[in-house]
């Protein structure tokens, strides 16, 4: 496999600023170090211990050497004070800015400059299969989309130093949390439970804390960017529908990681990790096609259940991963279409060719991958 291009882009005008977001390891630096655009950008890393020495201790300097021109700020959260020289220089000079992080959490409980709305917002996640040639889905799978981690000749190992040196150490020293067995325990079950209905009475059980404990926990993976809640559809007339969420950790190989969860074709398993890749590939178009475009699922109080809906009844998506998808594989689609009024229904399956079922289209993953990205499933 080869990561080919990546699908984020911008173009930024003199005095027009961004911040970019996304996960350690999904390639903001090398996509930043890289793109053309930025080739004449001055360039501030404050993973470099010099760089951030200087700016910690005397933020001013951003002031005193600015030049006009594009300014990349690389991990900006770790100097929050950074923010009020670049809201000044944004306000009187009309520069330009790209600021970069793995985290807004430690800006916000600092109460730092978020800019008011002066810079917009741009995200980058895992990679998407539109972005690899040679895409190996198996692969994938179980390595997870992380550049470093899919194309890693030993992604295991990778995997295992990502989780202990950046999700338990680092993320639960800036969240301040105090018992990291707690917190560590935490992550396993919930990458056991990732694509289920939360029950945060359950996960406190299983980790030793409160349920108000667990909440916060919850939020701080949704605040470090490393999961979201998948949030079920609620606007329905006719039928009582389940109002719980979901919660899916930002990658698949991550996720697998944790809950030590070995991913072979045929397994629960994998229907599993496959469920999840679709839920990525679709977080991945929403975020560079899309920013707005509600993400959903459906399901009744009956036991009804669609994977996902997209935007406002756009496309409902169920995710099969075997070579066959059966006709009682397409009733919750059927009732779905039943309650509302669905533009496109989907089988995304392991099958290798498509075909439609009273209306239904039941498409090979590659062919679902092909068709969203071309725009042809989501207008």
């Amino acid at each position: 496999m080869r990561i080919c291009r990546r699908l984020l882009d911008m173009d930024l005008k003199a005095g027009r600023s961004a911040f970019l977001w996304g996960p350690r390891k999904v390639g903001k630096t090398h996509w930043l170090r890289h793109h053309p655009k930025l080739a004449t950008a001055h360039y501030i890393d404050l993973l470099e211990t010099d760089t951030f020495a200087d700016y910690a201790a005397r933020p001013a300097l951003l002031r005193e050497r600015w030049r006009p021109g594009l300014v990349v700020i690389d991990e900006v959260q770790k100097v929050p004070a950074l923010l009020d020289e670049v809201h000044g220089l944004i306000e009187h000079k009309q520069a330009t800015f790209l600021l970069t992080g793995s985290s807004a959490r430690k800006l916000r409980r600092g109460h730092a400059n978020l800019l008011g709305g002066r810079a917009w917002r741009y995200e980058m996640g895992p990679l998407s299969a539109h972005e690899i040639e040679d895409f190996d889905l198996d692969a994938a799978l179980r390595s997870g989309l992380l550049p470093p981690h899919l194309l890693s000749p030993e992604p295991a190992r990778d995997l295992r130093a990502y989780v202990a040196d950046y999700l338990r150490e680092e993320i639960a020293a800036e969240a301040a949390v105090r018992n990291i067995p707690a917190f560590t325990e935490f992550l396993r079950t919930a990458a056991l439970t990732s694509s289920e209905l939360l029950n945060y009475e359950n996960v406190a059980r299983e980790t030793g804390v409160s349920a108000k404990v667990v909440r916060g926990y919850f939020e701080i993976l949704e605040d470090t960017l490393l999961g979201e809640r998948l949030p079920p559809w609620r606007r329905a007339a006719n039928r009582r529908m389940i109002q719980t969420e979901k919660f899916y950790l930002f990658d698949v190989g991550v996720a697998n990681h944790l809950a030590r969860r070995t991913v072979t074709p045929g397994s629960p398993e994998y229907g599993k990790a496959f469920e999840h890749w679709v839920l990525m590939e679709l977080q991945n178009y929403r975020r560079y096609r899309h920013p707005d475009l509600p993400l959903a699922f459906w399901r009744t109080s009956t036991g009804a259940e669609v994977d996902f809906v997209v935007g406002d009844m756009d496309l409902a998506v169920e995710v099969k991963s075997g070579r066959r998808v059966h006709d009682g594989d397409l009733r919750g689609l059927a009732a779905l279409q039943e309650a509302h009024r669905v533009r496109k229904a989907v089988v995304v399956s392991g099958e290798p060719e498509a075909r439609t079922i009273d209306g239904i289209e039941v498409l090979p993953w590659r062919v679902f991958v092909e068709r969203l990205w071309s725009g042809d499933l989501v207008a």
